[in-house]
């Protein structure tokens, strides 16, 4: 990763006053250890009229791999090569962004003793990216900078110049430039817009977080018309950390209007704003509705089919009306977190007589998922690819045949109404497909037909008039329970 930040002068005002904002002095290159690699800092040119500081970032992939959220993660060969084998060490991310803060740290809070004058002088700076992962485009780069006062180039990078008919990447060279702006409020700019754009963090997003962005974005950010932007994709969509951060900036807006102190306002909430309930997580919503439906249905043998890490398992066992639940998944993984979530080897006899946990695959019939009341695929179709849907609804509804099986699924229509998702993305970068309502519902009533069944549509979340439910959730009926309970 490569950055270079290039000021002008005068003999009175000279250039290479750069070198001491940034504490590395310009005629030596200097050497930092950084969490994920090292990072150098040298001066490619310094003089009276022209000063230019370069930050180059070396990434060490292993360590990379060994101290990040990838960590211990299955899955493909090639998603394992990827781990080691990506742009994170050419294009500027997070990386960058905590490298700039461990090595101009003192220069980003203003900081000078040697010229303590210096950090308060607006200069000119020319701010050059050559590689910048910029999930939005061009358009998006520009709304983030130029609302603080920078002209903004972002050039979009072409996949292969010999191939032009290829189009453009996801990255573009990024050059900001302004006459008026100080070296630590561009360098706060910089460390949580990067990250930003990459719209990723290579390292755990803890709630530490929430006070980094408040203190670079303090200034600034408050009234940055994308701030909703900024602040979901900084603290990577994490919701309670967004929204803790998003009430400590309204209360900075709130004060700055009342030209008073943010303590003031803090205090002056009324004791009903504490109390107020936290909206209902989609995912408590879904169990919710779920363990709603199977109650109305009267099922008391109950098969999670892809249960993950047994979440619903872990609902459904605190209500005694089901008496048997058997949680099936293709992971072991997954299954080997739902015992631990379970405390299977604490539970219980009798408890631990009720729930059970296998390895099996939804490709395939399995005499072991027949004979039960209710079946539930929750957020499990989407995960596979289309052609694989007939095998699965053969192994479900053709061989297992439970009375009831209930089915959810995102709703396509109703990712416009999430913010922090990019237009054309799906919710989860594993789902194969996002249906519509019109496209699950054909295929609900579809399937219903050829095994003998009934369809019913209960929508889960808030319904919206325009776009439904952010869950659609099918419930199928067998029409002859007889044949089910001889099957």
């Amino acid at each position: 990763m490569f950055l270079t930040i290039t000021t002008t002068g005068t003999p009175e005002r000279p250039a290479t006053d750069l070198g001491y904002l940034l504490h590395k002095h310009p005629e030596k290159a200097q050497a930092f250890s950084t969490s994920y690699g090292t990072a150098h800092v040298l001066y490619p040119e310094a003089d009276a009229e022209r000063c230019t500081a370069a930050l180059l970032l070396e990434v060490d992939a292993v360590t990379l791999v060994r101290r990040g959220k990838g960590k211990g993660r299955g899955g493909a060969p090639d998603a394992a090569l990827a781990q080691y084998v990506n742009d994170r060490p050419y294009a500027a991310s997070s990386l960058l962004a905590v490298a700039l803060s461990a090595v101009f740290s003192s220069a980003m809070k203003g900081v000078c003793n040697a010229r303590p004058e210096l950090p308060a002088v607006p200069r000119p700076l020319r701010i050059e990216v050559p590689v910048l992962p910029a999930r939005g485009g061009p358009g998006l780069v520009q709304r983030l900078f130029e609302p603080l006062g920078w002209t903004v180039t972002a050039e979009p990078v072409p996949l292969d110049t010999e191939f032009p008919q290829w189009g453009d990447s996801r990255y573009v060279r990024l050059e900001l430039e302004s006459t008026d702006r100080t070296l630590a409020e561009a360098l706060r700019h910089l460390y949580v817009l990067l990250p930003v754009l990459d719209d990723a963090k290579h390292y755990w997003v803890a709630p530490d977080e929430v006070d980094k962005l408040l203190r670079a974005g303090e200034g600034w950010l408050p009234g940055h018309p994308e701030q909703r932007l900024i602040t979901s994709r900084y603290l990577a969509r994490r919701w309670s950390l967004t929204r803790a951060a998003t009430e400590r900036l309204e209360l900075v807006r709130l004060a700055e209007t009342d030209d008073s102190e943010v303590e003031e306002i803090d205090n002056a909430v009324g004791a009903e704003t504490e109390t107020e309930e936290r909206p209902t997580p989609l995912a408590v919503q879904r169990r919710e509705a779920i363990t709603a439906a199977l109650k109305a249905s009267g099922a008391a043998r109950v098969l999670d089919l892809g249960c993950g890490q047994g979440q619903l398992v872990q609902t459904l066992l605190k209500d005694p009306a089901f008496t048997e639940i058997v949680g099936v998944d293709v992971s072991m993984r997954a299954l080997t977190i739902a015992s631990r979530r379970l405390k299977l080897d604490r539970m219980g006899e009798r408890q631990a007589a009720r729930v059970q946990l296998f390895q099996g695959s939804l490709a395939y019939t399995d005499q072991r998922i027949k004979g039960y009341d209710a079946a539930v695929l929750s957020e499990v179709i989407e995960h596979l690819d289309l052609p694989r849907l007939p095998a699965l609804e053969y192994a479900v509804f053709g061989s297992a045949r439970p009375r009831t099986v209930l089915v959810t699924t995102p709703n396509v229509e109703y990712n416009v109404r999430w913010e922090s998702l990019p237009a054309g993305h799906v919710r989860h970068r594993d789902h194969r497909f996002e249906w519509t309502r019109t496209e699950f519902r054909a295929w609900a009533e579809a399937v219903a037909e050829r095994h003998g069944y009934t369809a019913e549509f209960i929508p889960v979340g808030p319904d919206d008039p325009e776009v439904g439910p952010p869950t659609q959730m099918a419930v199928f009926t067998l029409t002859n329970p007889k044949e089910a309970k001889a099957a």
